[in-house]
C-alpha cells in the first residue's frame, strides 16, 4: 500500500509545485514586468532553478501557462454566468471581470496576444473563451438587453480596447478600466441605428489584432 501511495503523493507535490510557481510567477510579473528573473521566481517560491525548469524548460513555458490560467479563469466565470436569470448583468459581470483581470496583470497581457498566437493549447483556451463570450453576448441579445448587432467577439475586442484606454495611466488610477467599461457597455445598449463597419468575426481576431501590432512597428521602424 506504502508503495502505490508514494506516486500519488509525487503527483499531489508535483502538481501543488506547479500550481506555487505560476502563482508565484504571476504576482512577480505584475510587480516588477516581464524582465523579472527566474532566479527570482524560485526564489519567492521557495524551491530551486531546476524545480521551475521541471515545470517550465523556458521561460516563455511559465508565461504561456501564466496566460492560459488567465483565459481558463475568465471561461469559467464565464460559462457559471451563462446560468444567471439576468443575461443582460451576467454580460456585464463577465466584461468587468476581464477588465480587472487585465488591470491586475499589465505585463503579462502585453505580451498574450503573441503567446496565444504561438501556442496552440493557449490558441485553444482563446477559442474556448470567444465561445463563452457568444454564447453570454448571445444570452443578453435574445433578452433585449444588448444591441441586436453586437456579437461576442465585438465583446472580447471591446475588453482589451477598455484595458487600452485606461493602461498609460493604470498604475496611478487602477478604477480606469472601470470607468471606460462603463462608457462601452452604455454604447452596447439597444439602439435603433446599425453599427458602422463590418461584423467582427474570424478575420478580425486576437491573431489580426497581434499582426497589426507588428505592422505598425515595422512602418514606425
Amino acid at each position: 500500500m506504502a508503495t502505490a501511495a508514494q506516486p500519488r503523493r509525487l503527483r499531489a507535490d508535483a502538481a501543488r509545485n506547479r500550481r506555487l510557481l505560476l502563482d508565484t510567477a504571476a504576482t512577480a510579473f505584475a510587480e516588477q514586468g516581464i524582465e523579472v528573473s527566474i532566479a527570482e521566481i524560485a526564489q519567492r517560491a521557495g524551491v530551486g532553478k531546476g524545480t521551475v525548469f521541471r515545470h517550465f524548460p523556458t521561460k516563455e513555458d511559465l508565461i504561456a501557462a501564466i496566460v492560459g490560467d488567465q483565459l481558463d479563469y475568465l471561461s469559467d466565470a464565464g460559462d457559471a454566468l451563462l446560468e444567471s436569470a439576468d443575461p443582460t448583468a451576467a454580460l456585464i459581470e463577465f466584461m468587468t471581470l476581464g477588465v480587472d483581470l487585465q488591470a491586475r496583470d499589465r505585463s503579462v497581457c502585453q505580451i498574450a496576444i503573441g503567446v496565444v498566437h504561438n501556442d496552440p493549447e493557449i490558441k485553444a483556451a482563446a477559442d474556448r473563451l470567444g465561445r463563452t463570450a457568444t454564447a453570454l453576448t448571445e444570452r443578453a441579445r435574445e433578452h433585449g438587453g444588448i444591441r441586436d448587432d453586437v456579437t461576442g467577439q465585438d465583446v472580447l475586442l471591446l475588453l482589451r480596447g477598455a484595458y487600452q484606454a485606461a493602461a498609460p495611466l493604470a498604475h496611478v488610477a487602477p478604477e480606469l478600466g472601470r470607468r471606460y467599461l462603463a462608457v462601452i457597455v452604455a454604447g452596447l445598449r439597444p439602439a435603433t441605428s446599425p453599427l458602422p463597419g463590418p461584423i467582427p468575426g474570424p478575420s478580425l481576431s486576437i491573431d489580426t489584432m497581434r499582426t497589426e501590432v507588428e505592422d505598425g512597428d515595422s512602418r514606425n521602424a
